[in-house]
């Protein structure tokens, strides 16, 4: 180690600083004083070497590597070339004393013995390893070496000149003038041979290739490939450099780019390659600062860097070479996604010394897929755009060679599920194996998430993409449906998938990919029939061969298991579609559909087939037509009645438009088999329950105060059906609805009954109404004294059917669907074909209306056709002009009580909630007579509807809430014994006897803070029914218990006794499981009701409360009881929990001392 230190202490002599040589003379040449110390420096080395005995081993060294060298000149005559020429040498003998000494420590180790070594004992250290301080000071050799030796004989515009780099530099680049040196590329091949000779030692070679090497690759460019230059003047011919000479610098440059870090080389060719005109700071006179512009790089050298380019990105990983180039060291910011864009082109164009487009794109298009899976989240993020951009534009630019190379490799494993018609195994993918049996995890995860980055990401939908998608979109679905499952990490990106391919597609293409995943055309691209998906170890899928299923009917019965749940996963998927119209266009087309199939049902059954005519082969094929024709209208019964089931009106039928499609598909199923005779009791109460509310709709339609002229023509359809109707539907007040309805809108509202509210006809839209008049006023005149006598009919007609459609009660559940879906509010006032407004009175009429059409085949509560007879004698000033019923009752007290007495099941249900609401308001009729209103409601808890007993369980809740005293005596009363009514039916005093235990949990709920004080006879009450005969009552006493208990607070402390006992007993002894699961559940909702009061009121039954609930964990044998009794033995561990370590509360006490 010691001569290694001689050789640095001998570059540290050559390469230091003498200052007070260039400091004498302030205004001389800086130029000057660089050449003066650079001849001080060497001459005191020589100096030193020859007295120096510390440099003799140096000095020895010296002079063998000379005597080798053929280079080296003693009297060149140049300063700088003399300079560089005893740095090269004393590098060169420092370069092979190194590997002299690492060539004894290789041989010195590799053959000893075993020694001795500890754990704490460091390896021993390579002779060539250098200090920071030693490497600092060869650094600086070699920085002199190049910016004296071999930047400034490159030519103009090869490299980067020394002027652009520093101010310094533009000054050392004055004191070479390689133009009038003789012999320039014999120099410059004498440095370049050098520092590649050094860069055989590692250590070498980090420092000269982490800092120099762009400037070594451009000097191997320029020796290697700068066109020959005849100089006829020259003297020094015999010193250029030879044919050998130069192949052997080309072959020493695709080494040297073939050995470092690729993208370290690629971006080094860029640099080299150079760009446009770029402007830089040089010394000029006097010190000044100027700029001038640096010259393009020669034609011969762009188009070698392109050609190494072009290589690089040829060779295995060199399109990740390239990116990472040219992105290394990126944010992320604007200027990156850019970049991003342009290396995708740069990837996507063929190089031209490429032997072919198709070798080109086979060899680079692996590499770009192979971008999409970076695990890092920068890297993945830009290395993902790259790759998107990269597909996008290639699909977009060359759409044969990115379906060979690309999407067929990107979607491979979903085409190995395929099963092609016509075509070979061979043809589906050319990217994947040969084995076609089951798809790994791995392949499908990957698979679709480069189809959600490239399709949904990407988000530049074209025809190649659409085609290519369009192929594996069954098998996605079925991907799909079978992630809807259970859980999996790949349901997100195929829904994304399926919803992305879904906007963007032609409407018309949509449906039709809709009709085929719902089974309604012809199943094509369908994954294998003896194949299916199965959970993957991962949270993914994998294909794997389905087990055969022996027996026929579990056979049949998957079958049709997987249909429905295909259905399902359809209506979910349109379901997140809410600002489309495919949805509701896809309803109406089925709908349709289904009205062309009863039209040809009809026509079958007036044609007489004559089979003594037929041969046999004629007769089971006509059979099997039939049969074949059937199934086809089961399958869309049923998407039909999924889509009804699963999806909302408002969602279904968003814009007017399809509102009156869905009217026209409705009139025309009506108006099929009109003109026939029905024998007595064969007709669909059904269907004229439907189109009653149908004429209702369109009434309200009518009544809208901002219809225009689009409107109107798109209700034009409806006139053939309605002229039908009015013509030979068999009931009259049908048949006048419609000869009404039909002059409405014959008119465009010109003629308008009188049922129409009179605001409606002065803000409806003056421009329509103008127009309308000149158009129909002498239709008006002639119609008008042909239809005076039927005002007051239609009227009628009209105010109760659109009364009876928006008052009667729906259930819960559609209710609930009804306002939670609605539309979006339009900011248009004179709209179109717009949404309906949520905030529109009309659109609530028009949705609560819609609700009713879409289950009025399933709902039996519908009001019956005799209820829109004009002979009801109801008047106007009893109606609410049509529109919704929501504000205060308008009829008299009397009136109600009346009607909520109706057999007719709408009628009075409506009174019962008007009773409600009058309750509410506290009208002083309901105060003074609440005992009769009381045993109203009671009398119609025994009512068979649903609509009627729930309107009167909600009522008497509200009056137990009005007149707790009273009333709650009253209900308790009832609720123990059996009715006392006179008109109560013995056998349905169960029933009842449950109703009231739900109007008392109602009551119990809206008590608040009173609950202390009107609760204690109520948990009396529910204890001693608890002892009841019947397991149902018991079961509701306790669930009322509950609901009570969480809201008596320290009121339950007299009954914590009681409490334990009676729900300790039931869940020991009683054999009921629904019993003891709702005693489990009380000890649940009364530890959640007291939570931080529990220890303090049920401190002395605490203890076996919980003894009760881990006998239940243990020896239940009911799993829901075990399930509720853990869920209560976690509010108990909760509850335990703060009261032993209470929250800490950062409070400060000031205490007033005496």
């Amino acid at each position: 180690m010691a001569e290694t230190s001689a050789f640095i202490s001998a570059l540290n002599l050559l390469t230091k600083v003498v200052g007070e040589v260039s400091t004498h003379d302030a205004q001389s040449s800086q130029q000057k004083a660089v050449m003066a110390a650079l001849q001080a420096n060497q001459a005191m080395l020589l100096e030193q070497l020859k007295s120096e005995k510390r440099f003799e081993d140096v000095r020895k060294l010296r002079e063998e590597t000379r005597a080798q060298a053929a280079w080296f000149c003693i009297d060149t005559g140049d300063t700088t070339w003399s300079f560089v020429q005893e740095c090269l040498l004393l590098l060169l003998a420092l370069a092979q004393h190194l590997t002299v000494q690492l060539e004894l420590f290789n041989q010195s180790s590799a053959p000893a013995g075993p020694k001795l070594h500890t754990p704490e004992m460091a390896p021993p250290l390579a002779p060539d390893v250098l200090s920071v301080s030693q490497q600092k000071t060869i650094g600086a050799a070699l920085q002199f070496v190049i910016s004296l030796g071999l930047c400034p004989y490159l030519a103009p515009g090869v490299g980067v000149p020394l002027r652009r780099r520093s101010a310094f530099g533009a000054m050392v680049e004055g004191l070479v003038h390689g133009d009038i040196v003789p012999a320039v590329e014999r120099r410059l091949l004498v440095i370049t041979n050098v520092l590649l000779q050094m860069a055989e030692l590692a250590s070498f070679a980090t420092l000269i290739f982490t800092r120099h090497l762009g400037d070594v690759i451009a000097a191997l460019c320029q020796l290697g490939y700068r066109p020959h230059q005849s100089n006829r003047g020259s003297t020094n011919q015999e010193k250029e450099i030879s044919t050998e000479e130069r192949e052997t610098c080309r072959e020493a440059l695709r080494s040297l780019l073939g050995k470092v870090y690729q993208p370290i080389a690629i971006k080094e060719l860029l640099i080299l390659q150079g760009g446009p005109k770029q402007t830089a700071p040089v010394a000029g006179s006097h010190g000044t600062i100027s700029k001038v512009a640096l010259g393009a790089a020669p034609t011969w050298l762009r188009r070698l860097c392109g050609q190494l380019l072009s290589d690089r990105l040829m060779q295995p990983d060199g399109v990740q070479a390239v990116v990472r180039a040219i992105l290394e060291g990126s944010t992320g910011g604007e200027s990156d996604w850019r970049k991003c864009d342009s290396v995708a082109r740069i990837l996507v164009a063929c190089p031209q010394q490429s032997v072919s487009q198709d070798s080109y794109y086979r060899q680079v298009c692996p590499q770009i897929v192979a971008l999409l899976h970076f695990k890092d989240k920068l890297t993945a993020r830009q290395f993902q755009r790259v790759a998107t951009r990269a597909v996008l534009t290639m699909v977009e630019g060359k759409p044969h060679f990115a379906k060979q190379h690309l999407l067929d490799c990107l979607l491979g494993p979903l085409q190995r599920c395929l099963i092609l018609t016509g075509q070979k195994h061979s043809q589906i993918s050319v990217c994947e194996s040969d084995s076609q049996g089951t798809v790994e995890e791995w392949e499908l995860t990957c698979c679709v998430e480069d189809l959600y980055k490239i399709w949904v990401v990407g988000n530049s939908p074209s025809d190649p993409l659409m085609k290519a998608m369009e192929e594996v979109l069954p098998v996605l679905f079925t991907l799909h449906c079978f992630t809807k499952q259970s859980v999996s990490h790949l349901r997100g990106p195929c829904q994304e998938i399926l919803l992305w391919y879904l906007g963007h597609i032609e409407h018309s293409k949509a449906l039709s990919v809709l009709r085929q995943l719902s089974g309604l055309s012809e199943q094509q691209n369908e994954v294998a029939p003896e194949f299916h998906f199965t959970p993957g170890s991962n949270g993914g899928a994998t294909l794997s061969p389905k087990p055969i299923i022996s027996d026929a009917d579990d056979a049949l019965y998957e079958q049709l298991s997987e249909e429905q749940w295909r259905l399902e996963c359809l209506v979910h998927l349109l379901a997140e579609l809410r600002d489309s119209d495919l949805p509701g266009d896809f309803f109406l087309e089925l709908l349709q559909e289904l009205t062309n199939w009863a039209t040809e049902e009809e026509e079958e059954e007036e044609q007489e087939v004559d089979v003594s005519a037929m041969t046999l082969m004629e007769l089971e094929k006509q059979l099997l037509e039939r049969t074949a024709g059937r199934g086809q209208r089961l399958v869309l019964l049923q998407v039909i009645a999924v889509l009804c089931e699963g999806l909302p009106h408002t969602l279904l039928l968003r814009k007017m438009t399809q509102v009156v499609d869905f009217m026209v598909s409705l009139l025309q199923r009506a108006c099929i088999g009109l003109g026939q005779d029905l024998a007595p009791g064969t007709e669909n109460p059904v269907e004229n329950q439907t189109l009653n509310m149908g004429m209702g709709l369109i009434a309200t339609l009518l009544s809208g105060p901002q219809l225009s002229a689009a409107d109107y023509t798109s209700m034009l359809r409806l006139l053939p059906s309605l002229a039908e109707l009015s013509q030979k539907h068999p009931e009259v007040v049908i048949q006048e609805l419609a000869s009404n309805l039909r002059v409405v809108i014959a008119t465009h509202g010109v003629y308008r009954p009188e049922s129409l509210p009179a605001t409606d006809q002065r803000t409806r839209n003056p421009e329509t109404t103008q127009n309308n008049q000149k158009v129909c006023s002498m239709k008006q005149q002639k119609m008008q004294p042909q239809t005076k006598d039927s005002h007051v009919s239609h009227y009628n007609l009209h105010s109760s059917a659109v009364d009876t459609i928006h008052n009667s009660p729906t259930p819960h559940t559609l209710a609930n669907t009804a306002s939670t879906a609605q539309p979006k509010k339009n900011p248009h006032p004179n709209r179109t074909h717009a949404s309906f407004d949520a905030e529109d009175p009309q659109a609530k009429d028009i949705n609560q209306t819609l609700t009713k059409l879409f289950t009025s085949g399933h709902n039996e509560y519908t009001k019956t056709p005799e209820a829109f007879a004009p002979d009801r004698g109801i008047k106007s000033g009893e109606r609410n002009s049509g529109i919704t019923n929501t504000g205060p009752p308008t009829k008299a007290f009397s009136d109600l009580l009346l009607e909520a007495c109706d057999p007719d099941v709408p009628t009075r249900a409506v009174a019962l909630r008007a009773l409600t609401r009058m309750i509410q308001d506290g009208i002083a009729d309901t105060v003074e007579a609440q005992e009769k209103v009381l045993m109203l409601f009671l009398e119609n808890l025994e009512h068979d509807d649903a609509f009627v007993y729930l309107s009167a369980i909600q009522g008497l809740a509200v009056l137990a809430d009005s007149f707790p005293e009273k009333i709650l005596q009253k209900l308790l009363g009832e609720f123990q014994n059996n009715p006392s009514l006179p008109t109560s039916d013995k056998q349905n005093s169960l029933e009842t006897r449950l109703k009231i235990g739900e109007v008392l949990m109602r009551a119990s709920r809206a008590m608040g803070d009173l609950a202390p004080h009107l609760g204690r006879p109520l948990i009396g009450v529910f204890l001693r029914g608890t002892r009841d005969q019947d397991q149902t009552v018991r079961a509701s006493c306790l669930s009322n218990l509950g609901e009570l208990c969480q809201k008596m607070d320290y009121a339950l402390g007299p009954l914590a006794q009681e409490l334990s006992c009676c729900l300790t007993a039931l869940i020991k002894t009683e054999k009921e499981a629904e019993v003891r699961r709702a005693a489990v559940h009380v000890i649940a909702l009364l530890l959640r009701g007291l939570s931080d009061k529990t220890t303090q009121v049920l401190s002395d039954v605490l203890l076996d409360l919980y003894r009760a609930l881990k006998w239940v964990v243990r020896s239940d044998q009911d799993d829901i009881t075990v399930l509720h009794a853990q869920l209560a033995l976690k509010e108990l561990d909760d509850v335990m929990m703060k009261f032993i370590f209470p929250d800490q509360k950062l409070e400060k006490k000031i205490v007033v001392l005496p």
